[in-house]
């Protein structure tokens, strides 16, 4: 079985319909972790190092993720094309820290072509995009939303 990650669970509903047996959706239900908002959670003077925790109310979907896991054959993060998306599986990968290999799948539209086709041409998280969100997030916190 294929445990599929996506961020909302209208579209894990959805593609679970276009892809059927062998395969698990389940939704992140956005970012699951973040910043506090506390002072100390960017550390300016020693590399702008980050202090993640997990988001509130992700702990129950972390834990249906790490059940659907067990017996899993492949994980694939099919989170949003964008920054915050690219962010959100690495922080999944992370967390999870999965014994089986992890696919990044990325699809502009919600059909079952576009699902099929990418799931043809999965790849490794982009680390430049999860930098560019971790940066918009220390400038967040540093400099708030003036």
């Amino acid at each position: 079985m294929k445990v599929v990650v996506v961020e909302s669970p209208a579209k894990a509903k959805t593609i679970n319909r276009y892809l059927g047996d062998g395969f698990k959706v389940l939704a992140s239900y956005g970012h699951v972790c973040d910043l506090p908002s506390k002072d100390g959670s960017v550390l300016p003077d020693n590399d702008f190092e980050m202090k993640w925790q997990i988001s509130s109310g992700s702990e129950k979907h972390l834990k249906d993720i790490i059940a659907a896991l067990k017996g899993a054959d492949k994980l694939i993060l099919a989170t949003d094309p964008d920054r915050e998306g690219e962010a959100i599986s690495w922080h999944l990968q992370e967390i999870l820290k999965p014994k089986v290999p992890v696919h990044r799948l990325v699809f502009h539209e919600i059909t079952k072509d576009a699902i099929t086709h990418a799931l043809e041409a999965t790849r490794e998280i982009d680390a430049p995009l999860v930098r560019a969100q971790e940066t918009r997030r220390i400038l967040d916190r540093l400099y708030g939303f003036d």
